[in-house]
């Protein structure tokens, strides 16, 4: 009874969930989808269909091209259907082609210049990347960045930060060579070094010191009552409202903070997934869409600014796993334009097929996977 109870409380707040996700979900969606679209138009494939989300249509037009612009049932992701293809993953279809007059087969995705299809395919994740570096450097350009000096307060008795010799007072000036502009960028590079030896350069009073240190995996809770596991250093800095400096950003200063932001967090997303393939990050962190509506239920509560940011980080992660080399994928698509340079010809049909359903079953293990992280995170946690 009182896990039924859990899971209806959940069920509800999910609700209350949805609309900020279908918000986050649908810009990160339309404009993967629309690299796709718009590089294929280029080069003179014809489009059959542009959806946002699977399954049933909801509602749809026609544009002036023939192509059916349409929002389905299930809106967890969405597709381009170019002529060809056999479904939403632009599996080939091989006996529609066969029965293609010459100018339908022109116009079919897998009839083009191995260049051009490599480029289609390539062009949503690029699509997701630019999109992330708009979003961030106009946010810069709009609010600037909030900044406190990474100085430190207080040590924690017993923490790694101690037995590294840390002192209030300290003043942080860079972590394994990254340079610390805030406090707020010494908590993101040491949130994924857990039991990683770290090279710190403090200011001690006008004296540069290197101190090393190794981050303790914590359990730690954020404001929304969400536990995660991270290193942590255990040194405290107090907030203090004078402090705050908001560094403000021109437009070209503004666009180029979008790409350092755009790049550190591909970074530290495939350091991440690099760090649980070698034992020292757990796999229960990996989410799915029931963990995206969560978050973007709650981060919209800090308002539209904070979950437009949320949007272009998920931009990011949206455009990387479709990078990741698994038939289904866009870079799956790759590896086999890859073969077909190296070979001089696709490979087989049969080849291709298996392929595609290797690729399937990765992928549907893997949502099967993050649907169980999202039930036991969410449902089942205290």
């Amino acid at each position: 009874m009182e896990f039924l109870q859990s899971v209806f409380s959940a069920g509800s707040g999910l609700l209350s969930y949805a609309i900020p996700a279908l918000f986050v979900l649908t810009i990160v969606v339309f404009f993967h989808e629309l690299g796709h679209f718009m590089v294929g138009r280029w080069c003179g494939v014809t489009i059959k269909a542009f959806s946002i989300g699977f399954g049933p249509e909801l509602f749809g037009f026609y544009d002036k091209h023939g192509t059916r612009w349409k929002f389905s049932a299930i809106p967890l992701g969405g597709y381009v259907k170019f002529e060809g293809d056999e479904n939403a993953a632009s599996v080939p279809d091989e006996e529609a082609m066969k029965k293609m007059s010459a100018d339908e087969r022109e116009g079919s995705l897998h009839a083009k210049p191995l260049w051009a299809r490599a480029a289609i395919v390539a062009a949503g994740p690029v699509a997701n990347f630019l999109l992330s570096i708009v979003i961030f450097g106009m946010l810069l350009f709009a609010y600037g960045k909030p900044m406190t000096p990474a100085r430190v307060d207080s040590v924690v008795a017993g923490s790694a930060a101690e037995e590294a010799g840390f002192e209030p007072g300290d003043i942080m000036v860079s972590i394994d060579g990254g340079v610390i502009e805030a406090f707020s960028d010494v908590q993101r590079l040491v949130a994924l070094s857990s039991e990683d030896v770290l090279q710190v350069v403090v200011d001690r009073g006008g004296s540069l010191i290197t101190l090393q240190t190794t981050p303790r995996r914590t359990e730690v809770t954020d404001q929304f009552g969400n536990k995660q596991k991270i290193g942590v250093l255990g040194i405290r800095h107090e907030s203090n409202p004078d402090d705050v400096v908001r560094k403000q950003f021109g437009p070209v200063d503004a666009l180029w903070g979008g790409v350092e932001e755009t790049y550190f967090i591909a970074t530290r997303t495939l350091g991440y997934i690099g760090r649980i393939f070698v034992g020292k990050e757990d796999a229960d962190q990996l989410g799915g869409p029931i963990r995206v509506a969560q978050v973007s239920g709650q981060v919209a509560t800090l308002g539209i600014v904070a979950l437009v940011n949320l949007a272009g980080m998920l931009s990011v992660s949206i455009g990387l796993i479709n990078l990741f080399p698994v038939p289904m994928l866009d870079g799956g698509h790759l590896v086999f334009y890859a073969a077909e340079a190296i070979r001089g010809k696709p490979l087989s049909e049969k080849s291709q097929e298996l392929g595609f359903k290797i690729g399937l079953a990765m992928v549907l293990s893997l949502m099967v996977f993050a649907t169980f992280n999202d039930i036991t995170h969410i449902f089942l946690s205290d």
